[in-house]
């Protein structure tokens, strides 16, 4: 990804002949722990687009979420609104690269994990990057997606 070497960031993108479309497949094809996978789930917020960086060991509470961000109401996007908010596919959307800015949270349980995998555009590519940096690249804001 150009976008990353713009930001002086080296991960390179792998391409993987298993699929990388649920975090489960992710973390068997990297031989990592399924909460390192940060999985970008587009969400709508109040009918407006978002897309919530979630650790793969985490299912996001909707209605936690809507408290932290001020919505009435959080709902899964389907497929085609996933495809025109970020230009990629359910299973391979990447954290970046959409045509437009699309508001962004990260699970700061991915705080917890040293190296993080995200996809990069298609269920079989990822790439590393740490969880700084993902904040940072992202503009991401932080929550909490599951009690505890």
């Amino acid at each position: 990804m150009d976008l990353l070497a713009a930001r002086g960031l080296h991960s390179q993108v792998r391409t993987l002949t298993d699929s990388t479309r649920t975090a489960a497949e992710a973390a068997m094809a990297l031989g990592c722990d399924v909460g390192a996978i940060a999985s970008s789930l587009v969400f709508l917020a109040d009918g407006a687009p978002i897309l919530v960086l979630t650790s793969g060991s985490h299912h996001v509470d909707t209605d936690l979420l809507a408290a932290q961000i001020g919505a009435q109401a959080i709902t899964r996007a389907d497929a085609a609104t996933v495809r025109e908010a970020t230009g990629q596919p359910i299973g391979g959307v990447a954290p970046l690269g959409h045509p437009r800015p699309v508001p962004t949270y990260i699970d700061v349980e991915l705080k917890k994990h040293g190296e993080l995998w995200a996809a990069a555009g298609t269920p079989h590519s990822v790439f590393e990057i740490a969880y700084e940096d993902l904040m940072d690249l992202t503009g991401a804001a932080e929550v909490t997606v599951e009690e505890a």
